[in-house]
């Protein structure tokens, strides 16, 4: 190896972002929305390019452009530790949680594909892998859907092989038992998950997983706000036996984790390094080694299959329907399940994806 590339020097950091509409009208328990905004860094050094990205407001790319690349450029890409102390002081000032932490985790998981590519090898090769794939569950049924969409959607993935299935529930109280019993009647003996994205009370979520357990739901996340640890952990201890409670996509770094653990208010660990970075998820699935609690990746699946490998205690992955139309169309080699696990591709470097640029033009915010 050269040394222009054994040393990386960063030459150029591109940041685009894309407004992708929906298939449909989507709502969950707190919010609704028609539209999903991906935010792609694509940084060049030795002669390769990395690609990262992260699902948030457009705002993530002018940070990017205005506050962290100048403190990338020139820098070696392998030195990913200290670039991320870089770009976490650099945002000191900004705050660090929220979109500057998905800003970096955008950076981020670029460096670890560019770092991928310069050594000619999967990510996953990179980071050691512990397992050939990741067990996925279909997560969609919004609140929005009318009950023939939500047994489409839900019924499909099970009849293609995916075990488990989610669906959102809290928007209307009344309605969720039907609507879970909607979805028990379409995917038989499949594994169900709820999650009501803190939309409900203490005592509301308490009641319901009463008649959520009697339809075998195995899966409460976010029964209350993510915030409530004394909620969360209230739950855990008084929901009926075989369901968990679960939370942890808004942490945005170890500390918040570190909590959720030490409070006992989570039967599974969950975490997105798209809003946390490639680091801070090792790091989560490290203390979940270490507080013998399960894992489990949020959200944006083809960027997590590499490490939802690598992870030592990680039970699956969310297969979102939402990030996984947006992969298929923006991304050259975004995988699609077999046998109900996503596979990492080992004949292609780093995420082992390109971006579609003629394809993601026409999304071009």
């Amino acid at each position: 190896m050269d040394e222009n590339r054994a040393s990386a020097p960063i030459a150029s950091i591109d940041v685009s972002a894309y407004d992708v509409p929906t298939d449909g009208k989507e709502s969950d328990g707190t919010l609704e929305w028609d539209k999903t905004t991906v935010v792609v860094v694509e940084i060049a050094a030795g002669n390769e390019r990395g690609i990262g990205w992260t699902y948030g407001a457009r705002v993530a790319a002018d940070l990017v452009r205005d506050e962290l690349a100048g403190v990338l450029r020139g820098k070696s890409a392998f030195a990913i530790q200290e670039l991320r102390a870089r770009m976490d002081q650099q945002v000191r000032n900004m705050g660090r949680r929220g979109i500057a932490s998905m800003a970096i985790a955008a950076v981020e998981a670029c460096l670890w594909d560019l770092k991928a590519k310069l050594l000619g090898v999967p990510l996953v090769v990179l980071l050691g892998w512990g397992r050939p794939c990741v067990p996925i569950y279909g997560s969609g049924g919004f609140t929005s859907y009318p009950d023939e969409r939500l047994r489409e959607q839900l019924g499909r993935w099970v009849a293609e092989g995916i075990p488990r299935v989610k669906l959102k529930v809290g928007r209307e109280p009344s309605r969720d038992v039907h609507r879970v019993r909607v979805v028990r009647d379409v995917v038989g003996d499949a594994q169900i998950f709820v999650d009501a994205n803190g939309a409900y009370t203490r005592k509301q979520a308490l009641e319901l997983s009463r008649a959520f357990a009697d339809l075998g739901v195995v899966w409460f996340e976010e029964p209350v706000s993510s915030e409530d640890l004394e909620g969360l952990r209230f739950l855990r201890h008084r929901v009926p036996a075989g369901i968990d409670v679960t939370a942890g996509e808004y942490g945005y770094d170890l500390s918040y984790f570190r909590r959720m653990l030490e409070r006992g208010a989570v039967d599974v660990l969950q975490a997105d390094a798209t809003r946390c970075g490639v680091l801070n998820f090792l790091g989560a699935d490290a203390l979940c080694v270490g507080f013998s609690t399960p894992f489990s990746a949020h959200c944006a699946p083809t960027l997590h299959a590499h490490l939802g490998c690598a992870a030592r205690r990680l039970e699956h992955l969310e297969y979102f329907h939402d990030h996984v139309r947006i992969e298929h169309m923006l991304f050259d080699g975004a995988p699609s399940p077999r046998q109900g696990a996503l596979w990492p591709d080992l004949s292609r470097p780093g995420f082992g994806v390109e971006l579609k640029r003629a394809d993601a033009r026409k999304f071009a915010v």
